[in-house]
Order: C-alpha cells, then sequence, then structure tokens
C-alpha cells in the first residue's frame, strides 16, 4: 500500500508541476501580450504617419498649383483690362502712354526698368552676383554695399525662420534684388532621396518665401549645383519637376571659391571672381551669404569696382529674360 500511495503522490506532484508550468506559460504569454501589440501598434503608426505625410505633400502641391493657375487666371485678366485702359487714353489723347510703357506681357514697366532692360541688351558682357545660402548676419553689410554702388544682385536662400532672418528677406525684395531658392533644408541625403522628397522641400521653401516677402520666386539653385555628384536620384528629374513649375534654375560659371574649407582673403576671392569675365558673354558668379564667409564681405567692393570699370560690362539681377547658366543638359532637342 505505501508503494502504491508512493506512486501516486509522485503522479499528483508530475501533475502539480505541469500545471505550475502551463500557468508560468500562460502568465507569460499574457505578459508579453500588450508587448507585442505595442510593438504592432507602433509599426503601423509609422505606417500611417508616413502616408499622411505623402498625402500632406500632394495636397501641398496641389493647393500650389491651384494658386498658381488662380493667379494666372487673374493676371489675364488684369493685361486685358490693362491694355484696353491704355488703348482708350490713347485713342482720346492721340497720344501713346508717357513714364509707364506696356510690356509684352500686358505689365505696366517703369522707366527705370526699361533703362535697366536696355542696358541689358546693349552691353556686350553681362555679370550676375549670386549670393547663396543666406539669410545670414552678412545679408544687411551686403545689401549695403549694393546700394552704395547701385547694383542689384541675385539672392538664393533657404528656409531659416528666426525674426532677423524674415526681415533680410523683406530686405532683399523691398531693395529691388531677385529672391531665389536654394532648398528649405539644404540637407543633401534628405532633399535628393527622391523627387517626391524634392518636391516637399521646394513647395515648403516656396510658400514661406510668398508667406514672409509676397513674391512667389521662380528662379531656383541647386544646392551643390545641377552636376553634383550627390544624388543618386538623375539631376534631369529635378530640373524637369521644376519645370513643371515654370521654374528655371541657375548654376554658375564663375566661382569666388569662398565656399571651401579654407578661408580665402578678400584679394583671392577678388581675383577668382574676375577671372574669365571678359572672355563670356554671360559671367554668373557664384558667392555665399554666410556668417562665416567675412572676406566675402570685405571683397564685395572692389568685385564690384573692377567690373563696372570693365568697357561694355554691366551688372544685373536674374530676371525672368536672363540666359541661365546650366551645368546639364536636360531638355528634350526639339
Amino acid at each position: 500500500m505505501s508503494e502504491e500511495r508512493a506512486r501516486a503522490d509522485a503522479r499528483r506532484q508530475r501533475r502539480v508541476r505541469r500545471l505550475k508550468k502551463g500557468i508560468v506559460l500562460a502568465l507569460a504569454l499574457l505578459g508579453s501580450t500588450p508587448f507585442l501589440l505595442c510593438v504592432f501598434l507602433a509599426v503601423r503608426i509609422r505606417d500611417l504617419n508616413g502616408s499622411i505625410a505623402v498625402l500632406t505633400a500632394k495636397v501641398g502641391l496641389l493647393t500650389e498649383e491651384m494658386t498658381r493657375q488662380q493667379a494666372l487666371l487673374q493676371g489675364l485678366m488684369d493685361d486685358t483690362r490693362t491694355v484696353g485702359e491704355g488703348r482708350q487714353e490713347e485713342n482720346a489723347s492721340g497720344l501713346s502712354l508717357s513714364g509707364d510703357r506696356i510690356a509684352a506681357d500686358g505689365a505696366a514697366q517703369t522707366e527705370a526698368e526699361a533703362e535697366a532692360d536696355a542696358e541689358e541688351q546693349e552691353a556686350l558682357h553681362k555679370v550676375y552676383l549670386t549670393f547663396d545660402d543666406g539669410p545670414s548676419a552678412n545679408t544687411e553689410k551686403i545689401l549695403d554695399i549694393l546700394d552704395d554702388y547701385g547694383v542689384k544682385a541675385t539672392f538664393f536662400v533657404v528656409g531659416k525662420e528666426s525674426d532677423a532672418d524674415k526681415e533680410a528677406l523683406r530686405q532683399i525684395v523691398e531693395r529691388g534684388h531677385t529672391l531665389g531658392m536654394h532648398s528649405f533644408s539644404h540637407k543633401y541625403a534628405q532633399i535628393y532621396a527622391s523627387v517626391e522628397d524634392f518636391a516637399e522641400d521646394f513647395v515648403k521653401l516656396r510658400s514661406y518665401l510668398e508667406e514672409v516677402t509676397g513674391v512667389v520666386c521662380d528662379v531656383y539653385r541647386f544646392p551643390g549645383g545641377s552636376s553634383n555628384t550627390v544624388s543618386s536620384v538623375d539631376m534631369k528629374e529635378f530640373a524637369e519637376y521644376l519645370d513643371s513649375w515654370d521654374v528655371r534654375f541657375f548654376d554658375w560659371n564663375v566661382s569666388s571659391g569662398d565656399a571651401g574649407r579654407r578661408l580665402l582673403t578678400a584679394e583671392e576671392l577678388t581675383e577668382n571672381s574676375l577671372q574669365g569675365i571678359g572672355d563670356r558673354e554671360v559671367s554668373v558668379i557664384l558667392m555665399h551669404d554666410a556668417a562665416g564667409r567675412p572676406t566675402t564681405v570685405e571683397a564685395l567692393p572692389s568685385i564690384i569696382e573692377s567690373i563696372l570699370s570693365m568697357e561694355d560690362t554691366v551688372i544685373l539681377p536674374i530676371t525672368e529674360k536672363t540666359r541661365p547658366v546650366q551645368h546639364i543638359h536636360w531638355e528634350d532637342e526639339e
């Protein structure tokens, strides 16, 4: 009897152990279920955030396109009204309009603008001073120097959002210079990851600049230029995207050298900026509006003075009539 009782006790102990293991396993499963659910939900949330970001970018693009189409329609209506009023005044007086003239697109052009156009057409050499990466602590100094010499330049800016930066952007426009885009983030890996990423950055910067200055920018400079070797996407795809927005990109054919690791002297920057200008019909000079480049500000007066002293040479801002200097050929030949 004692042997049978022992075996029975052993069986009960085994059953108890199995029951304990089952309870422990069940508790472990119950304990891990919330963790697994959290992981699953985190993955789903990440996927949803990515989808939302893509949809937001698409909505932004559609909104921008709608705004652009409305502006074009309003512009056509205004042009028609302006031309009609101009003809009525000319017929009534028997004289053509004075002071302003009607440009090819129907917009009124001031005498100063007409004079600038005449200079651009007559000058044998056209020089465009361009500044990348601003605004910065040096922007006001650069603007003051340009004012001193009565010349206009082009600023390819990035998305800086401090109050001082916003005021600098407004000053660029109010002083008559051309405002261009140079990407919002200036992060190569981010903006060149895909056309969609580039588009999101482009729309963000364009909308921001319009909000701050009231200007809808139509010129762009790729970070690193269109010939950069960073982008894994063919740069022609980005060029085609800009063209779909009637935005032209500008590279350069003269570099001041102020973007290098070594801080060049004002004399070196001046020499680099003037090299080869006389051999070109169009010279687009690359400089940088950056706080860490004080010698660019120091060199600017001598650069301007040297260019203005050249025969048949004029300094101009980039406009819709400016022939782009581009490192890559991307348009299909007709």
